[in-house]
C-alpha cells in the first residue's frame, strides 16, 4: 500500500509537534523517520495508524481517504517500543489476538487462527516458542512475537514506533538484519521510527529525517549521509567537525586555509563541516597544523582530537588502526587536510546561487 501525507499539522497546546508536513511513502518500501526527542515522527507514526488525529493535513491510503476510516478498517499493524504483549497470555495466545477478537463477518475459525499463528512462529524464529509466556523470554524474543502479533492481522502497512530501544547493542544489530530480511520476504510497506542514526541508515530504502516538526531532509541513507541538506542533518546525521570559515576573493577560507568547493562562491560568513573520516594526517602541502591531544584505538579505528594551531578549534580524526604510529602519539605535531567537507553560509551570510 502506498501513503500519501499531505499538509499534516499537529499541536499539543502551544507545542508544534507537526508543521505542514508533506510526505509520499511508496509502496513495498521501508522508510525510516528519524529525529531527536520532540521532533515529530512518533506523532507522525500515530496519524497514519489513526491514534493521533491530525489539526490539518490529510493521510491517503491509496488514494482513499484514511480520516474516513477506523483503526481496525486501516489495518496497520503498530509494535512498540516496550512490545504491550499481554503478560497473562502464551506466545500463541498474544499472535493470535488480533484474530480472535474479530466478530460477525470478519470472524476467523480457530482451525484458521491456529494455522496462521504456526506459520507466524515459523516466520519469526520462534518454533516451540508457543506455550512459554513473555516473562520466560528474552528482550529480542518478546519483540518478535510482538511483530509477529502485527503481522497477524495480514496488515496492509507495518507500523514501528522505535522497536529496538530496549534492547541492548548486540540483540539490536542481530534484530535489525533479521527485520530487514523479514521486510524483503513480506514485502510489506514498512514505515519505523528512529532516533538511532545507524539504525536508519542500514535497516531503510529511504530515510526521512524531522527536525522541530519539519521534514529537513529525504533520501536514500547514502544521499542523507554524504551529502545533508542542511547544518541540522549535518550534525545529527553521523559525527562531524564544524570550523568557522568566509569568502573571500571567491575563494572559502576555513580556519585560515584556502578550500576549494566544488559549487558556485557564496559571500559573507560560512561554516565548513567536515567528518572524522575525511580528514587524514598528511606529510606537506595544504593542511591546518595541529597537535594531538588525545589519540585512542578503538576497535578496528584509532581515533585522534587534535588541536588547530591557528585558531585553537579542536577536531576529532577517524583512521585506521594501522595508521597507529609514533607521529599520532599525544603531543605530537600534524598537519590535517580535509579529503571532502559541506559548506552552509553562516549568519545570515548569501547561499550560492
Amino acid at each position: 500500500m502506498g501513503i500519501r501525507i499531505e499538509h499534516l499539522g499537529k499541536r499539543f497546546g502551544n507545542f508544534v509537534a507537526l508543521d505542514e508536513v508533506s510526505l509520499d511513502i511508496r509502496q513495498g518500501e521501508l522508510l525510516a523517520l528519524l529525529g531527536p526527542s520532540g521532533s515529530g515522527k512518533t506523532t507522525l507514526l500515530r496519524i497514519i495508524a489513526g491514534l493521533e488525529h491530525a489539526d490539518a493535513g490529510k493521510v491517503w491510503f491509496d488514494g482513499e481517504d484514511a480520516s474516513r476510516l477506523s483503526v481496525q478498517a486501516r489495518r496497520a499493524g503498530f509494535v512498540f517500543q516496550h512490545y504491550a504483549l499481554f503478560r497473562h497470555l502464551t506466545v500463541e495466545e498474544n499472535i493470535a489476538f488480533g484474530l480472535r477478537v474479530r466478530r460477525g463477518r470478519e470472524r476467523v475459525s480457530d482451525a484458521t487462527i491456529r494455522a496462521r499463528v504456526a506459520e507466524l512462529l515459523s516466520l519469526v524464529q520462534l518454533e516451540g516458542f508457543g506455550t512459554r509466556y513473555p516473562a520466560q523470554l528474552s528482550g529480542g524474543q518478546r519483540q518478535r512475537v510482538a511483530l509477529a502479533r502485527a503481522l497477524a492481522i495480514e496488515p496492509r502497512v507495518l507500523l514501528l514506533d522505535e522497536p529496538f530501544g530496549a534492547l541492548d547493542a548486540q540483540v539490536r544489530r542481530d534484530l535489525r538484519r533479521w527485520l530487514r530480511e523479514l521486510h524483503d520476504r513480506t514485502g510489506l510497506t514498512t514505515v519505523f521510527v528512529t532516533h538511532d542514526q545507524e539504525e536508519a541508515l542500514e535497516l531503510a530504502d529511504r530515510v526521512a529525517i524531522l527536525n522541530r516538526g519539519r521534514i529537513e531532509q529525504l533520501g536514500s541513507p547514502a544521499d542523507t549521509y554524504d551529502a545533508p541538506a542542511s547544518p541540522f542533518v549535518y550534525s545529527f546525521v553521523g559525527a562531524v567537525n564544524r570550523l568557522p570559515a568566509h569568502w573571500e576573493a571567491g575563494a572559502l577560507q576555513a580556519a585560515g586555509l584556502p578550500l576549494r568547493s566544488r559549487e558556485q562562491a557564496g559571500q559573507g560568513q560560512a561554516e565548513v563541516f567536515v567528518r572524522p573520516e575525511d580528514l587524514q594526517v598528511v606529510e606537506e602541502g595544504p593542511g591546518w597544523p595541529a597537535t594531538i591531544i588525545v589519540a585512542q584505538r578503538n576497535g578496528p579505528r584509532l581515533r585522534l582530537r587534535a588541536r588547530l594551531q591557528d585558531d585553537a578549534i579542536e577536531v576529532d580524526v577517524d583512521l585506521p588502526a594501522d595508521h597507529e604510529s609514533p607521529a599520532t602519539a599525544p603531543g605530537q605535531p600534524v598537519r590535517l587536510a580535509p579529503k571532502r567537507f559541506g559548506w552552509f553560509p553562516r549568519n545570515g551570510a548569501e547561499a550560492p546561487t
